[in-house]
């Protein structure tokens, strides 16, 4: 399909007797973040393997813009950037001598080299830094310039296998400044990631994959909805309230979760705003102080853990 920039169908690999995965199926639109998330042992990084040439699949059909991982390899090779979980660097060398470094190893004559790593620093706001010694670069600054590096050819399709392990919340966020600027240009991104909020900032669709194949598919929100959806938490100032709190709250009670220690009360609701202010009221009515009452969403590592959970259901999201 024109505006599919990866298919995978029923794509089988195993290692010996151990099945990495088992029959997995994936498609990823053009010009959008797909997030691939998983425990680990799930299957993620053989993905990355196969989608990038890396390593063949057992079975199944994979395509990289348009093109077959094994017949027509080569072609998906010029066509493709990755940024693996460990930084492809020289330490001695300066960023704009690695990344003419990268464009030499890529083919292109040194005059292309020297001026698409000069525009690579620039895009990435490393320009004043190009001549430093890279082990002189902080940690958001390597893995910035890592990711100039993989973009040397211009790729169509970009992998991110654990694009922000060890940053600290300043380099995550330049990283993800850079992810959504490529993907503005139109280039897309396959993201394997351990971080969920990383996933939920960043991700047009995302796919849960466990034990080699994929659980769920579907938006960040209609993910989330698979948790029961929408939850008001009832915080209250005395713990030995929570029974009573519990009795005459206007949502469904059996649904209600409850934890002493931290005085908390959570249920799912449907009606946001009735669910709020019927609780508000109940409480001032019964004389009973709350701390905190706030409607939230499911979160990522909710929706993680109820699929790949040992009680996991397995459902699609639409």
């Amino acid at each position: 399909m024109a505006d599919t920039a990866i298919t995978v169908e029923d794509a089988r690999k195993t290692y010996g007797t151990k099945p990495a995965l088992e029959g997995l199926d994936l498609q990823v639109t053009r010009g959008t973040v797909h997030a691939v998330l998983g425990p680990n042992g799930a299957g993620k990084t053989t993905l990355v393997r196969i989608l990038s040439t890396l390593l063949r699949p057992d079975g199944g059909r994979v395509e990289v813009a348009g093109h077959d991982v094994v017949r027509q390899a080569y072609e998906v090779r010029l066509r493709i950037g990755l940024l693996g979980q460990h930084a492809a660097l020289d330490e001695e060398l300066g960023g704009q001598q690695n990344l003419e470094m990268f464009g030499r190893l890529y083919h292109l004559g040194a005059r292309h080299a020297r001026v698409r790593a000069g525009e690579l620093l620039e895009r990435f706001g490393l320009a004043d830094t190009g001549r430093k010694p890279v082990k002189q670069y902080s940690g958001g600054m390597r893995r910035r310039l890592d990711l100039a590096a993989s973009l040397i050819t211009d790729p169509e399709v970009l992998f991110l296998d654990e694009p922000t392990t060890g940053l600290d919340p300043r380099g995550r966020a330049e990283v993800w400044s850079a992810v959504r600027s490529l993907v503005g240009g139109g280039t897309t991104v396959l993201l394997t990631t351990q971080y969920l909020e990383e996933a939920d900032q960043l991700a047009d669709r995302i796919s849960v994959v466990d034990a080699g194949r994929v659980i769920a598919d579907g938006t960040a929100d209609a993910l989330k909805a698979l948790t029961g959806g929408d939850r008001i938490d009832v915080v209250l100032r005395d713990a030995g309230q929570l029974g009573a709190a519990v009795a005459l709250l206007p949502i469904a009670k059996d649904d209600i979760s409850v934890d002493p220690d931290r005085r908390l009360l959570s249920a799912p609701v449907t009606d946001r705003m009735a669910a709020l202010s019927g609780v508000v009221h109940a409480l001032e009515k019964a004389g009973i102080e709350a701390e905190d009452v706030a409607l939230r969403r499911p979160t990522l590592d909710e929706v993680f853990l109820h699929l790949t959970g040992d009680d996991r259901r397995v459902k699609e999201a639409a």
